[in-house]
């Protein structure tokens, strides 16, 4: 029964991923159908990851009032709705509205099922969840090229919807099993969890962003997300005006982008038991920045799809590892409250500098992609660099404080 629910919560991951790759893949032939500016996706990603920060602050209360099952099926119902006003979409105010909707109910889905299965399965499904969202992200694309040849975005959009719509329906009919889960379930937990209450109790006398380290943690994050979101939403954009790609191609070229991190996120689960997220970090910012040179470099456009996957190879270990190493890094008392501030400010990377670079590239060119992408990894690995100099400082000092304790 719970190995059942756990298939219906990986499927719910995967259709979390499925609408968040399509708008950059079918952007160029939106963009000359309805004869907007270039800019104008990184608005609509915008609305969009707003409409996600917002369902991610007032999902707390939401789950508490009507459970991680109603909420989930309710979500899923909003994406496919507003997929599907994408098809029917007769201008491109009625994708704005669409995508309040559409990111709405994919912030719900993210915030509740993530605390589902963090709060009621072993710790390694975790990772495969994610994996899973990468499943879908890469299937995004995939599905939009086959209507895209055609010259046809929006059946694109209404296949997705209609696989949503699929989801809603097994979803519906598996309502019940999540009151019976959750009565027979054991809960598993990490045992520092059990000190939780100690930091309710004290919750109020955190100051995280006054903790050593913190500012280079959220920076680290925020440029994370910086990277992940503008190569997912412009790298099609980029290789058709840049490389001279068809639309079709380059949304599957893209494709191999999410493909990169899902694999390497699949890896990373097993590769965590032999290194340690530190390690696991640095090398995956190497493999990034290694992938975005290769964008940048007068290479044959083939050197593209290579530079597509290796960035989503070495993105892959980052997000989970930097998520995962928080307690680690700043005690298991403030690492609630410094999760939240992180996970906000990864949102508010996501949601603002893409649509930077879509300004920037309306007045410039789309040919800076790749060098936006390189300063982008560069400004993380410094700041994740300098994290760990401070961290690495702080312990030391500790540690001598033990030592001329003891003495």
């Amino acid at each position: 029964m719970t190995t059942f629910l756990l298939i219906i919560i990986y499927l719910a991951f995967i259709s979390l991923g499925l609408p968040d790759s399509l708008l950059g893949a079918a952007w160029p032939v939106m963009q000359s159908d309805f004869g907007a500016p270039i800019e104008t996706a990184g608005y609509l990603f915008m609305t969009i990851a707003g409409g996600t920060i917002l369902s991610s602050l007032v999902s707390g209360k939401v789950l508490k009032r009507f459970g991680t099952g109603k909420v989930t099926f309710v979500s899923v119902l909003m994406t496919a709705c507003a997929l599907l006003g994408f098809y029917f979409a007769p201008s491109i105010i009625w994708l704005f509205l669409c995508a309040i909707p559409l990111g709405m109910g994919a912030g719900a889905v993210d915030s509740g099922l993530n605390d589902y299965v963090a709060t009621h399965y072993k710790a390694h499904h975790m990772s495969w969840l994610h994996c899973f969202w990468g499943v879908g992200a890469t299937l995004g694309p995939v599905i939009m090229a086959q209507y895209i040849s055609n010259q046809n975005w929006g059946k694109g959009y209404l296949a997705i919807s209609g696989l949503q719509f699929i989801l809603v329906v097994i979803l519906l009919f598996t309502l019940p099993l999540w009151n019976k889960v959750n009565s027979h379930i054991t809960i598993n937990k990490e045992p520092e969890e059990s000190k939780g209450v100690s930091f309710k109790e004290n919750a109020e006398k955190v100051r995280p962003l006054q903790t050593n380290g913190v500012k280079l943690a959220l920076a680290s994050f925020f440029f994370y997300c910086a990277v992940e979101a503008t190569v997912g939403l412009w790298g099609s954009s980029f290789l058709v005006n840049v490389k001279g790609l068809t639309a079709a191609t380059a949304a599957e070229w893209v494709s191999f982008y999410y493909a990169g991190i899902t694999i390497g996120r699949l890896i990373t689960g097993f590769v965590t038991f032999k290194m340690s997220n530190q390690v696991l970090i640095r090398m995956g910012q190497i493999i990034a920045l290694t992938g975005a040179i290769l964008l940048i470099l007068p290479l044959p456009s083939l050197f593209s799809v290579a530079g597509f996957i290796v960035v989503g190879l070495g993105l892959a270990p980052i997000f989970p590892c930097m998520l995962h190493e928080t307690p680690a890094r700043f005690g298991e008392k403030h690492s609630q409250a410094i999760m939240g501030y992180q996970m906000a400010v990864a949102y508010t990377g996501s949601t603002f500098m893409p649509p930077l670079f879509g300004f920037i590239a309306s007045h410039t060119t789309v040919a800076l992609f790749p060098i936006c992408t390189v300063i982008f990894v560069i400004a993380m690995v410094l700041s994740s660099e300098k994290l760990n100099l401070v961290l690495k400082k702080k312990l030391l000092i500790n540690n001598k404080n033990k030592s001329s304790t003891a003495i």
